[in-house]
């Protein structure tokens, strides 16, 4: 008989824990604590005043964050990827090598780790990442590094009669 009771002890001690923890998780959204039933409201402003030591280092004018760019794949227009670690990256460059509908899609053979990924009418690359030229500037080159080393690896790799100023 002890046993039994301590067995149902043990059930109720359990489930009113896990209604604890469900509150704490659930409860914040579905407004169960806020006064009166009612959730604050979605307009308030938590930080009404600036904060003084804020300095705003960028400024990103309207114009440019609505313009429009039209890459040319049969010109001499290169995609450059720059790969930010953590930030889904590494399936976004995938995707574009495998996934995105061309003229002439990406060639990606099983097995390989590189895809080529040439221009309609000529054996030139059109995408810069390391799932189509490797890690030519290195293991996880930042701005700095890829705006130095693109241009050079480019040229390398491109017949001599096709060279362009980058």
């Amino acid at each position: 008989m002890v046993e039994r009771a301590s067995k149902f002890v043990l059930v109720v001690a359990g489930s009113v824990c896990f209604m604890l923890i469900l509150y704490q998780y659930a409860g914040p959204g579905l407004s169960l604590g806020a006064p009166g039933g009612r959730a604050p409201p979605d307009d308030l402003d938590l930080f009404p005043t600036p904060d003084p030591h804020y300095e705003k280092k960028y400024y990103f004018p309207v114009r440019e964050l609505e313009r429009s760019l039209r890459f040319d794949m049969k010109g001499d227009d290169v995609i450059v990827f720059l790969h930010i670690q953590k930030t889904g990256g590494t399936t976004f460059g995938r995707h574009l090598v495998q996934n995105v509908r061309l003229e002439v899609p990406c060639d990606c053979r099983p097995g390989q780790k590189k895809c080529t990924c040439y221009r309609p009418n000529r054996r030139e690359t059109w995408l810069f990442s390391r799932f189509s030229t490797g890690w030519s500037c290195g293991l996880h080159a930042d701005w700095t590094e890829l705006t130095n080393c693109v241009p050079g690896v480019l040229d390398r790799r491109d017949s001599a009669a096709l060279r362009t100023p980058r």
